[in-house]
């Protein structure tokens, strides 16, 4: 049990502080599409690749003292800060896990929007697709985003780049 949640505090010890809920759902589905031994099990959901697992993984941290959520009003909707704390960097340093290193997969993230990263994710969840099918499930299954050829093409790219 502790060794999934051992990951998931190296990935906020390397990210420092991740803003948004769904920005941080994708960010983890990413980086396990890109080898990285996250185990939680994701479902195609209504913002794509989705896991409960995660969410209650981030809630018994939050519980524990070792990520602090801080919830901002930005009027019309509420925008989640997720941070390690000292106890969190402290449980790290006793449970070390021998991970690859992804620092730059995740500073390249954290500088995506959260649409972005829905489309990278997207894009990935349908990966065993032909690249023409891939892009015609994505203008399926997301025809409100209504995303464009170049922020298709500039996914690809991202993709290709997170994998090397």
């Amino acid at each position: 049990m502790l060794t999934n949640h051992a990951k998931l505090m190296q990935f906020f010890s390397v990210a420092n502080e991740v803003t948004g809920r769904k920005k941080l759902q994708k960010m983890i589905y990413i980086l396990q599409k890109c080898g990285l031994p996250f185990e939680e099990k994701y479902e195609f959901h209504f913002y794509g690749p989705y896991s409960e697992e995660l969410t209650l993984r981030v809630e018994e941290l939050c519980n524990l003292g070792f990520i602090q959520e801080k919830k901002e009003d930005k009027s019309n909707y509420f925008q989640y800060h997720y941070t390690i704390t000292n106890d969190g960097e402290e449980f790290l340093h006793q449970f070390a896990m021998d991970m690859p290193e992804f620092s730059g997969q995740v500073e390249a993230m954290k500088g995506k929007s959260s649409r972005f990263l829905e489309l990278v994710a997207t894009m990935l969840y349908f990966d065993g697709l032909s690249p023409e099918e891939n892009v015609a499930k994505v203008h399926t299954v997301k025809p409100k985003q209504k995303y464009t050829d170049e922020e298709i093409q500039e996914a690809q790219f991202f993709i290709k780049w997170l994998r090397h």
